[in-house]
């Protein structure tokens, strides 16, 4: 059973950001794996530019409040069990197309979570662990990066991203949960090499704050029937 609710975030911009970047904004779908049910959160990145290409990711880390634990895995590092204990953000770890992707955490330059993909972890994460993780460190502001910028796997209309906007990672968590507020900073250009970059940054929220609100509405209805 799947149910779809799309969220969206009026995003805040910084002084720094283009004109072309509009906002992030977050995809909820509700899916059941094993028994266990969990909301999944896709993570984009707007634009109103047709050639706009996301470099790298970075200052990723939760305001006050904001859980930096409890996202749901299933990926070749815990051996493709649904866990909230390991895991790992890689993208190109994810595993299966039908039995992993739809139901792991995971953070991408566009592009979907597969072997070909092309992200990587920047050092902000650690030498230890990396992001072979399956919390995200808290006060570390990690970041992430496309590793081969030819393959324009960040550019709006691409595999995996959509005509006006870039995948930049997948949230799962228990359903109903409320993560909190999370800051992202984004290095863009134009898709062609040797351009201007460009950088963006300000707030997202697992769920966005409309939904917060319907959630709860929900629950009241749902008292009020029994």
């Amino acid at each position: 059973m799947l149910k779809m609710t799309v969220l969206a975030l009026a995003a805040t911009v910084s002084s720094v950001a283009s004109a072309s970047f509009v906002g992030f904004y977050t995809d909820m779908t509700t899916v059941t794996d094993g028994g266990t049910t969990v909301d999944v959160y896709v993570l984009y990145a707007r634009f109103n530019a047709p050639t706009d290409t996301v470099l790298n990711a970075y200052n990723f880390n939760g305001l006050a409040g904001a859980t930096m634990n409890g996202f749901f895995h299933k990926d070749n590092a815990n051996s493709g069990v649904l866990q909230t204990t390991s895991g790992t953000w890689n993208p190109s770890q994810t595993g299966s197309i039908a039995n992993n992707r739809p139901y792991d955490s995971y953070l991408t330059i566009g592009g979907l979570p597969s072997v070909t993909n092309v992200t990587n972890a920047d050092p902000s994460w650690g030498a230890t662990l990396s992001w072979n993780r399956p919390d995200v460190p808290n006060g570390q502001n990690v970041g992430w990066f496309n590793s081969n910028p030819p393959s324009l796997q960040g550019r709006v209309g691409g595999t995996g991203n959509t005509a006006d906007s870039v995948r930049l990672g997948q949230f799962v968590l228990a359903t109903g949960a409320n993560a909190g507020t999370f800051n992202l900073k984004i290095a863009f250009n134009n898709g062609v090499a040797g351009s201007p970059v460009q950088f963006a940054e300000t707030t997202f929220s697992l769920p966005a704050p409309g939904a917060v609100a319907l959630l709860g509405l929900a629950g009241l209805a749902g008292r009020r029937r029994r």
